[in-house]
């Protein structure tokens, strides 16, 4: 049986597992005080502290390390890669510790702390479905500015985890025979098309629905503006966008249980906010749609603030025409990365080998 550990940092917590094949054993969620994390300057600096966190839970629970068999992490802001595991390797550590990162997040030291354990042990260590996977065809990479390509950057990891449960659960057919559209909702949004197992298009939280706290498609000419008007710093700028944005921006709150109590007090403006927010991101199924040329198996509906009755409902009111609508909610992340990882040790997938040279 393989003992695995699975590790998921996030900026306010560590949300390990440990499974046995596919039984998982035990769960947690580590609360960091924010006094313990913003001494740290960058994700990685936070290597130590994550790791002995990680250990001292460990033994907390009697699971011994030299146990394990293999430790599998949420994959960081890489360069543009692919589907899948990636072996922990020199480059991707060389990569998170350089200065040319593309982007600054808390996944990034994922790899580090999963490297740090399993190497006295002699384990393989890897991490699977990273934000940054990108599987989009070259048509759906062509913007309007060629000097600003469209990414794909997003909840890559639950939305094919929900994909591939929906295939085989609730269709009964393999995820490779199956065209879905698939939507995570929670503090940040992105919408996924997946045709015959890849994830061909997606939109993201700056270019399709806004969230509860991240901006969505806005006009380009007033932001232009904005950007040139001198008042805003590209820091603060960066938090008007994502952070401060959405619900949060109209609202004051980022909490979709807060706003629908708003609502029910009678705020008719909560209630136009939100409905709003319901119609953009239904726009970006929509959208997606159009790029399957309507035939779509599955709409699915996921993540945290999928939960919200009055939510799901609004986007699957817009949306049920094109497909029937499956509403999964909630983050299943830990077991997409134990279930990645077995699928690896049984030779059942490949590895990835990640490669970065650094910029001279």
């Amino acid at each position: 049986m393989e003992r695995i550990l699975v590790i998921n940092p996030g900026s306010t917590s560590t949300k390990l597992a440990v499974f046995d094949g596919e039984k998982e054993l035990f769960r947690t969620s580590i609360e960091h005080d924010q006094k313990d994390t913003a001494k740290f300057l960058r994700a990685i600096d936070q290597l130590d502290f994550r790791k002995e966190c990680v250990l001292n839970t460990l033994k907390e629970r009697n699971i011994p390390v030299e146990s394990l068999n293999c430790i599998v992490s949420r994959g960081g802001m890489f360069p543009p890669c692919k589907v899948g595991a990636y072996e922990v390797n020199a480059d991707m550590l060389a990569y998170v510790n350089s200065d040319h990162i593309v982007g600054e997040h808390i996944s990034n030291v994922g790899c580090a702390v999963a490297e740090a354990i399993a190497r006295p042990l002699n384990i393989p260590a890897m991490v699977y479905d990273c934000v940054s996977v990108d599987e989009m065809t070259d048509i759906a990479h062509i913007s309007g500015i060629p000097e600003l390509p469209r990414e794909s950057r997003g909840h890559a990891l639950n939305t094919r985890a929900m994909a591939r449960k929906c295939a085989e659960e609730i269709l009964h057919k393999p995820f490779e025979e199956c065209t879905f559209i698939v939507q995570h909702l929670g503090g940040g949004v992105s919408v996924w098309l997946f045709d015959k197992g890849r994830s061909i298009d997606m939109y993201s939280d700056d270019d399709a629905g806004f969230g509860p706290e991240r901006c969505g498609a806005i006009q380009v000419a007033p932001l232009v503006a904005l950007c040139c008007s001198g008042k805003y710093t590209e820091a603060q700028l960066a938090k008007m966008v994502r952070g401060n944005a959405g619900l949060k921006a109209h609202l004051g709150t980022s909490d979709v249980r807060a706003v629908e109590k708003m609502i029910e007090s009678g705020d008719k403006h909560a209630e136009l906010v939100f409905n709003a927010m319901a119609y953009s991101l239904s726009k970006g199924i929509a959208a997606l749609a159009a790029a399957a040329c309507g035939k779509v198996d599955r709409i699915i509906l996921t993540g945290g603030a999928a939960h919200s009755k009055r939510l799901s409902g609004e986007i699957t009111k817009h949306v049920s025409w094109i497909a029937p609508v499956e509403v999964m909610a909630g983050e299943f992340e830990l077991e997409a990365l134990c279930a990645g990882a077995l699928r690896v040790l049984r030779g059942q997938e490949k590895p990835n080998t990640f490669v970065w040279k650094p910029q001279a």
